[in-house]
């Protein structure tokens, strides 16, 4: 199977899994928990990804490295990596709850952070999967035994595989003021990915710098995101990652607890009701 093939199978059994897995549902309100997706690809040997050692933090991993790590007795050329990226949009039922709220995530949110994320998982395992099946080594760095978050005194908090940088790389969008991310089809969304040990052809970044889907940014206009911040973490200076983290585990994640019965980790406020909403505000209409 060629490159051309291998991507489109990758693109039309990401799709195929949104639209027709019953693990993509919202469990308790019988909808699904995700809209159409979208799909880009990166190459292992992309620059970017030991740029984010020093951006992220240094214990993030490269794409040579998670699968070093997962395969410890093979090893990998990253020229012959592909990184598979995806972004999962919120559904509209679930982004017209959450334009409501302004403190606390509405329940739609807090259950697709929760039963959203098991998709994202098993989307993940899939997609791995279906490559391991073909021959061709593959991991789901999220879903890593030693997948953890790091401190580091120059950037915060971090995690050594960032969903966000991989997408970013991948060509799906860029960063905001609230530190999210802005793709063609908004912020209000999930994203994951797998390495696989195979080329295909990267996506091209059509963005010319990492901040420049943001109006704030790029016209020195919008700061929607500030007053949507009930935590006070989003300012003209950016976002503060101690208050937001705060907020999320002595607010929203007691919030959460008592709705799924199991702590979870949402908020989302920031991700609606701003122009970043659904789609890139940057992009012309």
């Amino acid at each position: 199977m060629n490159e051309n093939d291998l991507r489109k199978l990758t693109e039309d059994k990401i799709l195929y899994l949104v639209e027709t897995s019953a693990e993509n549902t919202l469990k308790g309100f019988s909808e699904k928990a995700w809209d159409t997706p979208l799909t880009a690809f990166s190459s292992g040997a992309d620059p970017l990804y030991n740029s984010y050692k020093t951006i992220v933090g240094e214990k993030f991993w490269t794409p040579v490295e998670i699968m070093q790590k997962t395969f410890p007795h093979d090893t990998f050329n990253e020229d012959h990596l592909t990184v598979i990226s995806w972004i999962l949009p919120q559904t509209e039922a679930t982004l017209s709850d959450q334009r409501q709220e302004t403190e606390l995530p509405s329940s739609r949110w807090v259950h697709s952070r929760h039963y959203g994320e098991f998709f994202n998982e098993f989307l993940r395992r899939e997609i791995r999967d279906m490559y391991l099946s073909m021959g061709i080594k593959a991991c789901a760095p999220a879903l890593s035994p030693d997948f953890a978050y790091q401190e580091s005194e120059t950037t915060g908090k971090y995690s050594n595989w960032s969903e966000r940088h991989v997408a970013y790389a991948a060509g799906l969008g860029t960063f905001s003021l609230s530190d999210g991310f802005i793709t063609e089809k908004g912020m209000a969304a999930r994203i994951g990915s797998v390495v696989i040990d195979t080329y295909i052809t990267p996506d091209k970044r059509e963005y010319t710098n990492h901040l420049g889907n943001c109006l704030y940014y790029a016209k020195g206009t919008c700061g929607a995101c500030i007053k949507r911040c009930p935590a006070g973490a989003i300012t003209r200076e950016g976002h503060d990652k101690q208050k937001c983290f705060d907020y999320i585990r002595g607010v929203t994640g007691p919030h959460a607890q008592k709705l799924l019965g199991t702590f979870q980790t949402p908020c989302g406020l920031c991700q609606v009701r701003v122009p970043c909403e659904k789609h890139n505000p940057m992009a012309q209409r």
